[in-house]
């Protein structure tokens, strides 16, 4: 955590670089929240909190809702509200949001990184399904999502997702 804290984040110079070393801190010290207990946990789980809370700031105002590193934070910090935090509805809602964001901008990806982003919505989209069978159905709360999507001239890749969410 020393090195990230006093080299490699005050030295990265690009947004995507802050993003990439701000996101390393969160799943660092989620890692560390998943084995402990009592305050070391809550200790980590703050910290983790605030790594993640940080990339995203600097995510959402440098990269697009497509680039492979903003999608990678958005999964990881939707899992450590899901397993860390126990938030369900947290979890998908951030899973969710991430996931339409980047839907409506596939038309925009290279061919460099659409490989990467498609997988990383992939599990996106598997966590949703997931995590939307823990989340408690009351009221008529449901947000339906049905997109199938192929992208410009890429034969072989196709995005298909059809999911139903229930966040509250």
């Amino acid at each position: 955590m020393v090195v990230l804290d006093q080299h490699l984040i005050p030295s990265a110079s690009t947004g995507e670089s802050k993003v990439f070393f701000y996101k390393m801190k969160g799943d660092y010290y989620r890692y560390l929240a998943e084995f402990k207990s009592g305050d070391a946990k809550k200790e980590a789980a703050d910290h983790s909190m605030k790594a993640y809370e940080s990339a995203t700031s600097i995510a959402e105002a440098d990269l697009p809702p497509t680039h492979p590193i903003r999608l990678g934070l958005a999964l990881n910090f939707s899992v450590f509200y899901y397993e860390i935090m126990n938030s369900a509805e947290r979890a998908c809602h951030l899973a969710k949001q991430a996931f339409d964001e980047a839907i409506s901008e596939l038309d925009t990806l290279n061919e460099e990184s659409y490989k990467d982003s498609t997988l990383i919505m992939q599990l996106l989209r598997d966590n949703l399904t997931l995590w939307t069978s823990d989340i408690p159905e009351e009221g008529d709360d449901s947000i339906k999502a049905n997109t199938g999507v192929k992208v410009g001239g890429i034969e072989e890749a196709e995005v298909s997702y059809s999911f139903q969410l229930k966040c509250h």
